[in-house]
């Protein structure tokens, strides 16, 4: 897969040499285009450098902007006010919009990244809106608004929207809703029930989903690692609110893959203290729990036609006995297909970048340790398989 970057001025093409290598670390190759602006920021020999080619800083006879036009994919990041304006009216004084005119007319994949002061971005919205009406296959990044600025957004938001544009998209026109994190049972204003769930298994599924064309939407518990700001994201901290929050959600889902770290028990109450007040660490307290509901049982009864994916995490249990437990909460739920895992073994599980699961549906397939990226991939397989049968 070919990827032209094309840097402009804005100061955030300092960040365009460590994009570069991101993208050439997903398998991609990088040819490099450079505004006048651009080249006043950094040297094209940094890109040189990063992407493995000569940089194009002006046309030529040998016709870059058409050579070009119909790779995989057009990235403009940085992509400035003037770039972004000049492509709404379709002004190509530049090698930069010359080449992205071209490739529009080619229905080339274009992906740009705003980055400028916050108010230049506001200014320009109705430019950008123009580009969402008039041209099919352009997408925005939206940028991080802080300090009066619309920065450039994460390198790896932007290299997922990358694989985004450039995969098969099997999965475009569903709708994937993934739950992570852990949840939070308060005992006092200031304490709380909780467990050592990162979310990191979740965001991997996620991202899997969101490269194949999936519109996506996280539930997100509380959660210990960078949540990509191209999901929809949905926040709830108990149990009783990830449950309301399922009901408003899952009628509207075609896949739910439920890999949020559940409590198992809320507080009834903590005796001798008065509800909502901080119990005092002077004396002792007892603690009353009561067991909470199993989303997982609910989602089925919500939408019957979802594919559900549920999650059954055991701690040092046999094999045999981890696969007998996934297949039972396969059948009290209705899951389409359970993963299992333990969460004992080491080097995986709670808050670690790898896994070991063992895949329960109509069969059983082993993931060996592996990092949760690649758990994703197989697991986002599986429901591809069951939505082409």
């Amino acid at each position: 897969m070919e990827i032209v970057l094309c840097v402009t001025g804005s100061v955030a093409a300092v960040e365009a040499v460590k994009l570069a290598r991101e993208l050439k670390r997903q398998g991609f190759t990088v040819k490099c285009f450079m505004s006048d602006g651009a080249c006043d920021i950094i040297h094209p020999y940094a890109m040189e450098f990063a992407t493995g080619q000569e940089v194009v800083t002006k046309l030529t006879g040998e016709i870059e902007h058409v050579k070009y036009a119909q790779s995989d994919l057009i990235l403009v990041a940085p992509a400035t006010a003037n770039v972004i304006s000049k492509f709404a009216y379709r002004i190509a004084d530049n090698p930069i919009n010359t080449l992205l005119i071209t490739a529009l007319g080619h229905d080339t994949p274009i992906v740009l990244v705003p980055s400028m002061h916050e108010s230049m971005y506001t200014a320009i919205k109705p430019n950008m809106r123009k580009i969402k009406a008039e041209c099919r296959g352009v997408t925005f990044v939206e940028p991080k608004k802080e300090e009066g600025k619309a920065k450039f957004p994460s390198i790896h938001d932007i290299t997922l929207q990358a694989l985004r544009e450039t995969s098969d998209g099997e999965l475009k026109g569903k709708k994937v809703l993934v739950s992570a994190g852990a949840t939070y049972e308060a005992m006092d204003p200031v304490r709380g029930i909780t467990n050592r769930s990162s979310g990191k298994m979740g965001v991997e599924i996620a991202k899997e989903a969101f490269k194949q064309g999936a519109e996506v939407t996280m539930l997100c518990g509380r959660m210990q690692t960078h949540v990509p700001k191209v999901f929809d994201r949905v926040q709830a901290e108990s149990v009783e609110d990830m449950g309301r929050e399922l009901e408003k959600l899952l009628k509207d889902q075609d896949v739910f893959v439920s890999t949020a770290a559940v409590s198992d028990f809320t507080v009834e109450r903590v005796s001798g203290v008065e509800s909502g007040v901080k119990f005092s660490s002077d004396e002792a307290v007892t603690l009353k729990l009561k067991p909470t509901p199993k989303l997982l049982t609910k989602a089925k009864k919500i939408n019957p036609d979802i594919f559900l994916v549920g999650f059954k995490a055991e701690y040092n249990v046999p094999e045999g006995e981890l696969v007998e437990s996934a297949r039972q909460r396969m059948k009290d739920s209705g899951a389409d297909l359970m993963v299992a895992n333990d969460v004992a073994f080491e080097g995986s599980g709670f808050g670690s970048d790898k896994n070991q699961v063992i895949l329960v549906d109509d069969d059983v397939s082993r993931v060996l340790l592996t990092s949760k990226a690649e758990v994703a991939e197989k697991i986002v397989a599986r429901i591809l398989k069951k939505f082409k049968n």
